[in-house]
């Protein structure tokens, strides 16, 4: 029993340390620009992406966020989910009119620098896509791709 509560003790001493590190290894300055950028933040998580980069998750209004910056503090880019309804009118018409028929998986906000998009994961059939649309409903990004090429009769023409 004596050497259960040893282990258990030994254990949580370095649960408790790897926390700290992890909180110690954010740079001040990445804090300090998040801090500056989302005062209303609550349940921050901070995770390491790659040598210069850093993912704070969190939860701000009711919604869960996402916030990358790189290592010297610069923020690049925001993402937060929505709902269908949420999209504005001007996207929701370029989805109506360029992609008609493909059902709305997924639904986000992109916020960068450059500006703000709206990122919408949809599917038809066989096929996936994934559209970024401004504000205005100009089509930034298209990627597509097929789950499968043989049976659904689209491109067997090669």
């Amino acid at each position: 029993m004596k050497n259960l509560f040893v282990i258990v003790a030994i254990a949580a001493t370095f649960s408790l340390n790897a926390c700290a590190q992890t909180g110690k290894e954010v740079p001040a300055k990445v804090k300090a620009t998040f801090s500056q950028k989302f005062p209303d933040a609550k349940k921050i998580k901070w995770d390491k992406e790659n040598d210069n980069e850093w993912e704070a998750e969190f939860k701000m209004n009711g919604n869960e966020y996402s916030a990358n910056f790189s290592s010297d503090g610069t923020w690049k880019e925001t993402e937060h989910e929505i709902e269908k309804a949420e999209i504005p009118p001007m996207v929701q018409g370029t989805l109506d009119s360029k992609f008609a028929g493909y059902d709305i998986e997924e639904a986000e906000v992109s916020e960068t620098p450059e500006g703000k998009v709206f990122e919408i994961q949809m599917e038809k059939d066989e096929s996936d896509m994934e559209v970024a649309i401004a504000p205005d409903g100009s089509i930034v990004k298209k990627e597509g791709k097929k789950e499968h090429d043989e049976g659904d009769g689209e491109n067997d023409n090669d």
